[in-house]
């Protein structure tokens, strides 16, 4: 709220400044003709709005990749008349973005906007034009589904690099707020790394979240979160309001944990997972990492190790608290879970360990949670 008032403040600030030096012309207005006045006054309203183009042209650019969707909704529990089950549906807007792989334009939005809804009832609006898709693939523990598509007519977004995005960067959102296809919103990264957050009945396993002051409301689900350089750094997917409407707390899911899964479902039709092979003590505190010596109120604590596993392998031990990989910092248990399960199959990572008072690095090579799954 401060940082949105001093922005505020700002646009006063400069709407001030451009008045005072015009001051001795609008001084004189009454003394002059109606077309000086309003050349004057475009004078003005020209350099009052320059400062704000940008925003204006991250709109025009982005726009024509963010599709308006309608879907037709199976409702979980039928509705009964008389001695008959009656099959329910609802209607659902939301949105969608249009990226590019390969050769083949895409398009990717919340598993949400879609659940229950057959591939014949998602409608998408682009450029006034509607069409269904091809098929759909899903990703639920990430609330992610990528919709094929045989349109080469589309245009398809840029993408921004969500590991360099700031608190207190400007961002814009686009999407279907109540409906209202490619509504336009703007504010502010409000936080970064929002995890463990209550989402919906089903919720969200693997949590990562940009928090932003952005308006977001029900219909701007699967819509872009994009910076002034008109890159999507994230795909707008939940609100935390006691309202359900805009309460300024909004998240998206960063853009590059979007493209690892969106990758995988492409090419696999599932997403490949990393694991390690650990269990994880859910009731290692701040208050207990301090008590065991650690400086840093962060970090998971392993509480068992699974035989033969990658981590196994590689020399962890039980009572080992994870404090990095490859260098970031792991606030929780969830944390790590999300950090590993992001890991390509195979790649060796380096941890950070706190064991017996020191720190200890270990060398990793991720495994597949497939197979975990497989030998249980």
């Amino acid at each position: 709220m401060i940082i949105t008032n001093f922005f505020n403040l700002r646009i006063i600030w400069l709407s001030l400044a451009i008045i005072s030096v015009l001051g001795a012309e609008v001084s004189g207005l009454q003394d002059q003709d109606s077309s000086t006045r309003f050349r004057q006054v475009n004078s003005a309203a020209i350099q009052l709005n320059e400062p704000f183009s940008v925003v204006k042209n991250v709109v025009k650019l982005t726009r024509p990749a963010v599709v308006h969707i309608e879907a037709k909704k199976r409702q979980k529990q039928p509705i009964s008349s008389g001695s008959n089950r009656q099959s329910s549906y609802v209607e659902e807007a939301g949105s969608g973005i249009v990226l590019r792989h390969g050769d083949r334009n895409f398009i990717v939005t919340n598993y949400h906007v879609i659940e229950n809804s057959a591939v014949s009832d998602i409608r998408i609006e682009a450029d006034g034009k509607w069409f269904v898709p091809n098929r759909v693939v899903h990703d639920r523990e990430t609330d992610l589904s990528v919709m094929f598509i045989d349109r080469s007519d589309l245009v398809p977004a840029q993408l921004g690099n969500s590991a360099t995005v700031d608190i207190g960067e400007f961002v814009v959102a686009i999407g279907s707020p109540f409906g209202l296809s490619h509504s336009v919103s703007y504010g502010i990264v409000s936080a970064m790394g929002r995890r463990d957050l209550e989402l919906g009945p089903q919720g969200v396993r693997y949590q990562n979240f940009i928090q932003t002051d952005a308006s977001i409301n029900p219909g701007n689900s699967g819509g872009p979160l994009i910076n002034l350089r008109g890159q999507v750094i994230g795909i707008n997917t939940a609100i935390a309001s006691n309202s359900g409407g805009s309460d300024g707390i909004g998240f998206s899911i960063p853009i590059s944990m979007v493209m690892r899964i969106v990758t995988d479902l492409i090419e696999y039709g599932e997403v490949q997972r990393g694991f390690l092979g650990v269990s994880l003590d859910a009731r290692f505190t701040p208050q207990k990492a301090i008590s065991m010596g650690l400086e840093r109120t962060h970090g998971a604590r392993v509480s068992a190790i699974t035989p033969n596993s990658p981590a196994a392998e590689a020399g962890c031990q039980i009572g080992d608290i994870i404090l990095e990989i490859d260098g970031r910092t792991i606030s929780n248990d969830s944390h790590l879970v999300t950090e590993v399960s992001l890991v390509p199959i195979g790649s060796e990572i380096e941890l950070d360990v706190f064991r017996r008072g020191g720190v200890k690095k270990l060398k990793v090579t991720v495994g597949d949670r497939t197979s975990l799954k497989a030998s249980n």
